[in-house]
């Protein structure tokens, strides 16, 4: 279902990237974000088979009280006579949010305390809702998505990110040597991993990895994780199953000195690349 916008909402200002006839900028008004929830009730939803509430289910929004605390990064194709489309969207998260809202959103899921104290004093950033429609799931749209939430970072001078990636399905078994090639390969350290705080888990370690296949299990990997990880991102050493998504989340942390240079170069440090 296509979703556009008019008026004072196709406005040109503060565009943190462009490619071609897509652009990358933050929702300026409250009917953009009620856009973004849209897009995302479509693809979580309509297309993943999320479980909706009865409101959920008769607003067509996918939205929850962390919305109004956010800022939303958008993806918008400018059509012309027709007006702008949201294709993608990300919602934003700065320490400034979540002392409004209370708590990180991924604080339902794992504790971020080690985490924090042991970076105690850097600026951190959560990432979530993460979605693009399913004609513009390109490389392209991708890339434009990840400039947005760098040149954001940059300008608020993030020192790390996270938030969860998920895996669509809620069966173990089905992404164990995924799941396990996680496990071998991109944990994070004792002092700040962040364990599962629901019992619905899984201990990547307790998973057998004797017969892990390095190609199926990067196969089997989510595009946003294989993404992350490429990036230099490590995970917890605990997932959890979200029944009400039929997800599997990972909670991934990415540490800006920890990016690897090759994509700082392609992206600019100063997120100067793709720069509207």
């Amino acid at each position: 279902m296509e979703r556009r916008l008019s008026g004072v909402n196709a406005m040109k200002n503060n565009v943190l990237g462009r490619m071609g006839n897509l652009e990358t900028r933050l929702a300026r008004s409250e009917d953009e974000v009620i856009e973004a929830q849209r897009l995302r009730y479509d693809v979580f939803y309509r297309e993943m088979g999320a479980q909706p509430s009865t409101e959920t289910a008769r607003t067509q929004r996918d939205q929850d009280a962390f919305d109004s605390c956010c800022d939303h990064l958008l993806v918008i194709e400018n059509g012309g006579d027709d007006g702008e489309k949201i294709v993608g969207t990300y919602r934003l998260m700065l320490e400034s949010h979540r002392q409004k809202a209370g708590r990180f959103y991924s604080a339902d899921e794992f504790r971020l305390d080690d985490l924090q104290n042991v970076n105690r004093g850097r600026r951190f950033m959560e990432l979530g809702r993460s979605c693009i429609l399913p004609d513009y799931r390109s490389k392209r749209t991708m890339e434009l998505l990840w400039h947005g939430t760098w040149a954001y970072a940059v300008q608020n001078k993030v020192d790390i990110m996270f938030g969860c990636a998920s895996f669509q399905g809620t069966n173990p078994e089905e992404f164990a040597g995924a799941l396990g090639w996680l496990h071998q390969n991109a944990v994070l350290n004792h002092k700040e991993d962040c364990s599962a705080c629901i019992d619905d888990s899984i201990d990547l370690s307790a998973l057998d990895t004797s017969n892990v296949d390095a190609r199926r299990a990067l196969a089997k990997l989510p595009p946003l994780l294989k993404g992350y990880l490429r990036l230099g991102a490590k995970v917890a050493s605990q997932a959890v199953i979200d029944r009400h998504f039929g997800t599997i989340d990972v909670l991934v942390v990415l540490k800006v000195s920890d990016i690897n240079p090759r994509y700082l170069a392609h992206y600019g440090a100063d997120a100067s690349r793709f720069a509207a």
